[in-house]
């Protein structure tokens, strides 16, 4: 099984009808319907082993992969849930979508996806 942060990285997104796009529009298409908010949300912290070679990174300087994959698998999770809360509202897109992230404990961060639901038809 690929793990999650290997999949997002080589482009491999859950597979769903839904146009994702930071846009507050989507190129060949209006707008019909405004469904509203759709997020999704976690809450992650590295591992034991994450942490001391992290940890160990930081003494010695340089890119800390072991803290990147925490963030991409954060990222891929929250993304889904976000998919996942779009499909429920019938969605065809999400428009003006965005990631926050707060450290919500020490060691702990937040990531939530989020953006506009919406239904479209092409053309426009």
């Amino acid at each position: 099984m690929t793990e999650p942060s290997t999949a997002y990285r080589t482009g491999a997104e859950r597979n769903v009808r839904i146009i994702v796009t930071t846009a507050n529009d989507v190129a060949g298409y209006r707008i019909v319907e405004h469904l509203g908010l759709v997020r999704g949300i976690v809450v992650r912290s590295p591992n034991i082993g994450q942490s001391v070679l992290g940890a160990f990174k930081q003494i010695v300087g340089g890119n800390i992969s072991q803290y990147a994959d925490v963030c991409e698998a954060a990222r891929h999770e929250a993304y889904a849930q976000m998919l996942a809360h779009a499909e429920a509202m019938g969605a065809h897109a999400i428009v003006a979508m965005r990631y926050d992230a707060t450290e919500f404990v020490q060691g702990a961060t937040e990531v939530l996806a989020y953006g506009t639901a919406v239904r479209v038809e092409r053309g426009g």
